[in-house]
């Protein structure tokens, strides 16, 4: 990014002749002449950087226009594609940190105090009685953030330097990652990070896609898969990028990483091709390629891809222990001032009073202990090396020096539910048919019905398929006609094995040149050489199943999907839409061709919350879903409509015009959807089981008796979240549970508020809607009844609104709250909170890395609080008060000293002697507190309720 623009490259800013009035334009370029005139040409890149920043937040951001290798048609100027994570440059690390430090109390007033002995008449003794303490305080913390600053220029280094394969007209050049710009076309190789938002124009990959990780991104460790626009995937060869011309329109830059729209473009073909991009022709920065080589044109970089806008800067969270050190330095400080006028009062304000009185309050600092923060955060650093050297407590990493006094007076504990208090693994619990149920016990009655099925259907061959069409296309309008139990098990399954987004992906085989590639599923198809990859584990959950009851899916692409039947037959489907999950449709959708008998099926799949509207009229779903979930059970409603070749050219015609709109597209794209979503067949409704973590159950035990009020924040339905807070124990069994009725309005809400407050010592379940509405009208009633429950639940709940709850309390309570959980929908609530834990779980480290601390399990919390936490909040409280106690002897000292001599204000001790005192003298015995232990943490364990002691 250049320093300063040229006069004659302002002039050639289009963008600003088009959009500033004549005078605003001739005004800029006068101010810009006198900035180069004044010689401000000397001004260091980080400062005009930190200028530009503040431009680049106050610019708009808008669509844009980007040209296939062509960055130099760029109409914008756009961000550097360059990482930066420092928190100071070089000239603003010394005044950083210096603000930083002086902002505390203790520390400004030895700063004044240090500065008064320049002036020989308050001078009272050497320069380094004052100077080097202050001094040591300085070099520690300098040397300390010197060291962490040092650390983040390193990794924004090594990020920005990584070497990339760039194409030009001229062929392949190697560029840095920072260099990289608007237009240009990249190469990524597999197992390589993308180094900017990117649309997906090609890939070696034979099916033209590829699958890409992106647990850095949305904190989910299964794959995505990525499809390359099918105009460039066509091309012959690479270097026929350079030979079209085409561009991409694309959206102004967003937050949203589940979501895009932009338009690809091809001018010089006969119509020009016009072709729609959505999220899975994007490839987002920070994710990683996880098959084939791809190209892309980049059309965000820097500050606007969305990677770098979903980051949000957290706050320097400072602990209690700290602010309440602050306020008794401030007390203190009054108690100095009070005893200096009493020495001058005494001495009868004879003289120069006002200079005696100042001398007084120089004799009398020491009362004010300026090795207190030293001690305090030698003795932080020394809690957290503890903390990961402990044995118990395996992989727990403190990411944090400043706040491990805060596990120790925590009163509320935030946590998750998916991954945190359970396993993340799903397992196929229930298949239910409307008149009858399958569970695990006989799930081999299933395999039966599908192995008799499929023999029956190849033994028939060739007639079976003409007996099996007509009586399907008669069910539209002839009455329905009742089938046979096999025939509903088969259908079901069917739909279970068809309707997703997995992928079975098979190990690499090496080749004779070396390189990997991706076998072939008509290479190896064996059991054991198969793994599945998709969005949930919940989908793979169900394709599992769908395999160990017969019916296998060997392979897929983007056009078709196969799968095996148990006698080992491959059956075809041609894939002609998917329509994927989102969290506001909460249903996916799949329509396929089966290639035997050209029959089209629309298969779909979600919550029955919308289900149960798309689905024909029946008496048993809702009562169903409502049993499972009482039994913990994830439930998903499986349905199909059977459409006429007719209908799905209309469907097809319109959904494809949706698709290309610039405007309100994702509407008119579901409205066309929407228009399929009718009177369909419900198949069946299946239930998956999330398994609970190990010690769950007696971790909140712990947490319960140690005084920690715990709340479960989940994204999941209320049933399924009530099950999970009752068999982990969060609510004991003699405690009675209020469900918060569903509330719309303000009326509503009052009335379910007063209902709530005449139940007593009642756990409390509530839905993040209703929250909202509560919230809303009745913020602070609302939070002071949920504060009184033992245990709070709230079912549907978004990040925002976790990281919202934790604020509320924070505010309302005044109490320190922890929270914890294990995906990047956890991080903004990890942030929000006083203390953050994160877990490495199966939806990767996110949520670990921005946390404070971060823990392999989530039994080891009851450890770190009630152990860790309350020794170190003991240890800080005891040493804080004998520094101070040992500032107060000395001052006591100088006072009976002055008192014996006539009031004099003259130094009881000299030199280093009092410099000493105040370091290296009585630093070890007072040091020696911070091994200290009341009792041994096995004791700690066993009396969780000494715990609640430390939270008054």
């Amino acid at each position: 990014m250049p320093l300063m623009m040229s006069e004659e490259g302002f002039e050639n800013d289009e963008s600003d002749y088009h959009t500033l009035p004549r005078a605003r334009m001739m005004q800029r370029k006068r101010g810009l002449e006198w900035l180069v005139c004044g010689g401000w040409k000397c001004l260091c890149t980080s400062c005009c950087d930190w200028l530009m920043n503040i431009c680049q937040t106050k610019k708009e951001l808008k669509a844009r226009t980007v040209w296939l290798g062509c960055p130099e048609k760029c109409e914008e100027k756009h961000p550097r594609n360059s990482i930066k994570n420092q928190k100071y440059n070089i000239f603003t690390f010394i005044p950083g940190v210096l603000y930083e430090q002086f902002k505390f109390f203790l520390n400004l007033y030895f700063l004044v105090v240090s500065c008064s002995q320049f002036v020989p008449a308050l001078k009272i003794g050497y320069l380094y009685t004052y100077w080097a303490p202050l001094g040591f305080v300085l070099a520690v913390t300098l040397t300390r953030e010197a060291i962490d600053e040092f650390r983040r220029f390193q990794r924004d280094k090594e990020m920005n330097s990584q070497l990339y394969s760039k194409l030009t007209v001229r062929g392949k050049v190697q560029v840095k990652s920072s260099d990289i710009q608007v237009g240009d076309l990249i190469i990524v190789e597999k197992n390589q990070r993308i180094p900017s938002d990117m649309v997906f124009l090609r890939t070696s990959e034979k099916a033209g896609s590829c699958f890409i990780r992106t647990d850095q991104l949305d904190g989910e460790t299964d794959w995505k898969l990525k499809v390359a626009v099918s105009c460039t995937q066509r091309l012959p060869a690479l270097g026929d990028l350079f030979s079209i011309n085409a561009y991409v329109y694309a959206q102004k830059p967003q937050l949203d990483i589940h979501s895009f729209e932009g338009t690809f473009t091809r001018e010089d073909s006969d119509p020009p091709i016009h072709e729609s991009l959505s999220i899975e022709n994007t490839l987002w920065a920070s994710t990683v390629v996880a098959s084939g080589t791809v190209i892309g044109v980049v059309i965000y970089t820097g500050k606007e891809t969305r990677s770098v806008m979903n980051t949000s800067n957290p706050k320097n969270k400072v602990g209690l222990l700290d602010l309440e050190l602050n306020r008794l330095t401030k007390a203190l400080f009054v108690a100095l001032v009070a005893l200096s006028v009493v020495m001058v009062t005494l001495q009868g304000f004879v003289g120069p009073w006002y200079r005696n009185l100042f001398r007084f309050l120089l004799l009398f600092s020491y009362i004010i202990p300026v090795s207190l923060r030293v001690n305090l955060d030698m003795g932080k650093a020394a809690y957290g090396w503890m903390i990961m050297k402990d044995e118990n407590i395996p992989g727990t990493v403190v990411r944090t020096s400043t706040i491990p006094e805060e596990l120790g007076r925590l009163v509320y504990l935030l946590t998750d539910k998916t991954g945190t208090l359970t396993q993340n693994e799903m397992i196929f619990k229930r298949l239910h048919l409307g008149t009858v149920s399958y569970g695990t016990d006989t799930m081999d009655e299933i395999q039966s019905h599908i192995i008799n099925s499929y023999s029956q259907m190849h033994s028939q061959a060739s007639g079976n398929t003409a007996s099996s069409t007509l009586p399907r296309k008669a069910q539209s309008s002839a009455p329905k006609v009742r089938k046979s139990v096999s025939s509903r098990i088969h259908e079901a399954v069917k739909a279970i094995a068809l309707c997703h987004n997995v992928t079975p992906v098979y190990e690499p085989r090496a080749s004779v040149g070396g390189e990997t590639e991706f076998a072939e599923a008509d290479q190896d198809l064996s059991d054991e050489n198969r793994t599945y990859q998709a969005s949930s584990p919940d989908e793979v959950a169900l394709v599992q199943w769908t395999e160990s009851v017969g019916l296998t899916l060997v392979s897929r692409d983007l056009t078709s999907m196969q799968l095996k039947t148990p006698s080992g037959h491959i059956l075809t489907y041609c894939i002609l839409q998917m329509f994927p999950f989102t969290s506001e449709s909460k249903r996916m959708g799949i329509i396929v061709r089966d290639e035997a008998t050209a029959e089209i099926t629309f298969y779909m799949k979600g919550a029955d919350i919308v289900m149960s509207t798309i689905v024909q009229y029946n008496d048993w779903l809702e009562e169903e879903c409502g049993n499972m979930a009482r039994e913990g059970l994830r439930t998903l409603v499986v349905a199909k409509r059977m459409l006429t070749e007719e209908q799905y050219q209309d469907f097809e015609s319109r959904y494809s015009q949706a698709k290309l709109s610039l405007h309100d597209r994702a509407l008119k794209v579901a409205a066309v959807v929407e228009s399929l979503e009718r009177e369909m067949e419900l198949l069946c409704l299946t239930g998956v089981e999330d398994q609970l973590q190990a010690d769950v159950r007696p971790t909140l035990e712990l947490l319960r008796n140690a005084g920690v009020k715990i709340w479960m924040l989940t994204g999941d339905k209320l049933e399924t979240a009530t099950c999970i807070a009752k068999s982990s124990h969060l609510v004991s069994r003699t405690q009675d549970i209020h469900i918060f009725r569903p509330v719309t309005s303000r009326g509503e809400a009052h009335l379910e508020l007063n209902a709530f407050r005449r139940k007593h010592d009642c756990a409390l379940v509530i839905s993040g809607d209703s929250l909202e509405v509560c919230l809303r009208y009745y913020e602070h009633e609302f939070v002071e009844l949920a504060c009184q429950c033992p245990a709070v639940v709230c079912c549907r709940c978004s990040p925002t609104q976790k990281a919202h709850i934790v604020k509320l309390l924070q505010q309302h309570t005044g109490r320190r709250t922890c929270a914890i959980g294990d995906g990047g929908n956890d991080v903004s609530m990890i942030q929000a909170a006083d203390c953050g834990i994160g877990i490495e779980g199966k939806e990767g480290k996110q949520a670990s890395l921005a946390a404070d601390f971060s823990l392999t399990q989530f039994r080891h919390v009851g450890r770190l609080l009630v152990v860790h936490g309350r020794s170190s909040y003991k240890r800080s409280a005891a040493l804080g008060q004998f520094v101070m106690h040992r500032g107060l002897i000395i001052s006591t000292m100088q006072a009976v000293f002055s008192s014996v001599f006539y009031f004099a204000s003259v130094p009881l001790y000299q030199g280093f002697l009092m410099v000493g005192y105040a370091t290296i003298y009585t630093m070890f015995p007072v040091f020696s507190l911070v091994l200290d232990q009341d009792v041994k943490p096995e004791m700690a364990l066993l009396y969780p309720e000494l715990y609640k002691d430390l939270t008054k």
